[in-house]
């Protein structure tokens, strides 16, 4: 728990696209943070971020392990590329840090446990940033799933499909960097929204897919202009059957490139024995009441208590950010617990290890 007479003070430790685009403007509008440190691999990135950003007396490194020396800073937030996820989040709890990890968890689930150990182990907060959970369509199917509504889910599919939209910028398409293509970057939001509207964490066993179909095609009508073949060494779609230990089915379907129209960014589709929802256009429920089917799909416009925090802002980034401090600052749970990121984390390792392997992978 942090005073509440003292205003958190945060690091940040990569200031690329989504430190710039998610946590440092939804940090920026707490009046109870300050940003005081920004690091980056490119200097240049990090003395822009404490100018847009920053206190006026922020601290610039280029060595993360500097920024993690000053006792005074509480909180560390790691926006790094994938594979750096693991050893600056560990280093940073060691550090007496408390963290919040840009998705996905790790790069694969050891690289996780490490995580998920050093925390336990020094008592400081670790979360993930999913913040898909914060969407308006999201708390109400969980609130629905609370309620019992469904009954027992039973079969669920996580969806994250584009048709032609893959990240050209960065190192997305680096997999040596990044673990992965759009199973670990976009598919890891709809898994993490699946199994927590399931609020089912045990896998047992799961057989997975990946191609490299579309790498090598030029004029591809891509959303961020043309990749490169040569660097696109990720898959451009991948796909997972799970199947979990109560015996509940989980289909995974994610791509950056597929041929398809039905496309979704960060969807689930949630089946029960009472009955069914999903995030398809907003929320739609469906099931059998008198004798008869129904569906319906609640008005969301008006926003609700989870989005009721003093300022109006219904931004699930923002809201993210404020239910993370607001955890730090009360001693409680944060909304994203690093076991669950930790069972995202490893199927989606399983479903990658099945599709090289072309054998089921047990848990």
């Amino acid at each position: 728990m942090i005073s509440p007479n003292e205003k958190i003070r945060i690091g940040i430790i990569g200031c690329g696209g989504i430190a710039n685009g998610k946590h440092m403007p939804s940090l920026k509008k707490l009046p109870d943070v300050e940003m005081v440190a920004f690091c980056d691999i490119i200097v240049e990135r990090a003395e822009k971020a404490k100018a847009n950003y920053g206190t006026p007396d922020a601290a610039v490194y280029e060595d993360y392990k500097k920024l993690l020396e000053d006792k005074t800073i509480d909180v560390v937030h790691v926006c790094t590329p994938n594979r750096a996820h693991s050893f600056i989040t560990v280093d940073a709890l060691e550090a007496g840090k408390h963290v919040m990890c840009e998705k996905p968890m790790a790069i694969n689930s050891a690289e996780a446990l490490k995580m998920l150990e050093a925390a336990k182990r020094t008592g400081k907060t670790l979360t993930i940033g999913y913040q898909n959970r914060q969407t308006a369509g999201a708390q109400y199917l969980k609130n629905e799933a609370l309620a019992g509504t469904f009954g027992d889910i039973y079969y669920a599919r996580a969806l994250a499909l584009r048709r032609r939209a893959v990240p050209t910028w960065g190192v997305f398409l680096n997999e040596y960097e990044q673990g992965g293509g759009p199973l670990i970057d976009i598919g890891t939001h709809a898994l993490d929204l699946t199994l927590w509207t399931m609020d089912n964490y045990k896998p047992k066993y799961c057989l997975g897919t990946s191609y490299h179909s579309l790498n090598n095609q030029t004029h591809t009508a891509n959303a961020w202009g043309d990749w490169d073949p040569e660097k696109f060494t990720v898959e451009d779609c991948a796909f997972g059957f799970v199947v979990m230990e109560n015996g509940a089915t989980v289909s995974v379907e994610s791509s950056w490139a597929l041929n398809c129209l039905d496309t979704h960014e960060a969807t689930t589709i949630v089946c029960g024995t009472k009955a069914g929802g999903d995030l398809i256009n907003g929320v739609r429920i469906n099931g059998v009441r008198q004798g008869r089917q129904y569906s319906y799909s609640p008005n969301l416009e008006a926003g609700g208590v989870a989005f009721y925090d003093g300022d109006g802002d219904a931004d699930p980034s923002a809201i993210e950010a404020r239910q993370w401090i607001a955890a730090l600052r009360n001693g409680t749970q944060p909304c994203v617990l690093p076991e669950q990121a930790y069972t995202v984390t490893r199927i989606l390792e399983g479903i990658y290890t099945s599709a090289k392997t072309g054998t089921i992978f047990t848990f």
